[in-house]
């Protein structure tokens, strides 16, 4: 298990500690991925519409 990788004695350590990154990869990689799919912006481009995070 994790927490004993770790070093932890409880499990509530291990998620106390780590709960915040998970949201912020998942929030990295949709932005990776909508950058990806929307290819180099050009000047002429209207602006986007805000994105909401």
């Amino acid at each position: 298990m994790i927490k004993e990788l770790l070093g932890h004695a409880h499990i509530g350590v291990t998620t106390a500690v780590y709960a915040h990154v998970r949201p912020r990869l998942q929030r990295q990689a949709i932005d990776t991925l909508g950058d990806a799919l929307r290819g180099p912006e050009s000047p002429d481009d209207p602006p986007l519409t805000a994105a909401a995070r």
